[in-house]
């Protein structure tokens, strides 16, 4: 099933959906070829700044990151996975860092007093290589930054949001509040499935993507292919919401 989440969506996203109309339009119809123009103009909007970075707010939402100081206190801080590349070579573990955002964001809210315990998530999916989860490999570099190891819970192995919500749930109590940590665009559809678990949730949303001003210059209108991936990042959020919203 995790295989179809994955696939499913890549078919209707920017890339694949340009890639399939130009297939189209290279037909010998001339009539046809006027949806290669509109291929082109497709990837050109999705492309800019102007439009994925505006698209992307409204993916993140309109709340920016709170201060530690207005976030109050709960039973557990839980760290969701999504951030690391885990690679064994031999005896030797090489980790790549993507968004670090949300490991130091749930060791900022311990050393705060916000919880007493802190949870990750155990991150694997069917592919990975890898003997460690990303949930141990975090509970390692929490506990080299001063967090007692006692304190640090790691879930079973989950392969998508919907599975660390009941692994969580595995972990704690139902009835128990959770400071849930991850990235913003991320926030609205992991507390909704947290929530449906019946757990108390308080975001703690990090890892914006956009500012949330900033002026417009000539180079919001040039396309580039990370715009274009903060575009697809933004449509496959929504899809997940989607599916979810559907499934309930």
């Amino acid at each position: 099933m995790i295989y179809l989440h994955k696939i499913l969506p890549t078919f209707v996203l920017p890339i694949m959906l340009v890639i399939i109309v130009i297939l189209i339009g290279l037909n010998k119809n001339k009539n046809k070829k006027k949806l290669i123009y509109i291929a082109i103009g497709v990837i050109y909007i999705l492309s800019t700044p102007i439009f994925s970075n505006n698209f992307f707010k409204l993916v993140e939402g309109s709340e920016y990151r709170k201060p530690i100081s207005a976030i109050d206190s709960a039973d557990a801080i839980v760290v969701l996975s999504g951030m690391l590349e885990i690679n064994e070579v031999g005896d030797s573990t090489y980790i790549e860092w993507g968004d670090p955002d949300r490991f130091f964001g749930g060791i900022a809210l311990f050393k705060a007093g916000k919880a007493q315990k802190l949870v990750f998530t155990g991150g694997k999916m069917p592919w990975d290589k890898a003997n460690k989860t990303e949930g141990e490999v975090l509970k390692e570099y929490a506990i080299s930054n001063g967090i007692p190891s006692e304190k640090i819970l790691v879930t079973k192995n989950v392969e998508n949001t919907a599975d660390e919500a009941v692994a969580v749930k595995e972990q704690i109590s139902p009835s128990k509040r959770i400071i849930l940590v991850t990235s913003a665009y991320h926030m609205y559809r992991a507390k909704r499935l947290f929530e449906k678990e019946g757990i108390e949730v308080i975001s703690f949303k990090l890892d914006y993507k956009t500012a949330r001003k900033s002026a417009i210059t000539v180079m919001d209108f040039l396309p580039n292919a990370n715009n274009l991936e903060l575009t697809e990042i933004g449509i496959r959020e929504i899809i997940g919401r989607l599916f979810y919203l559907v499934k309930d």
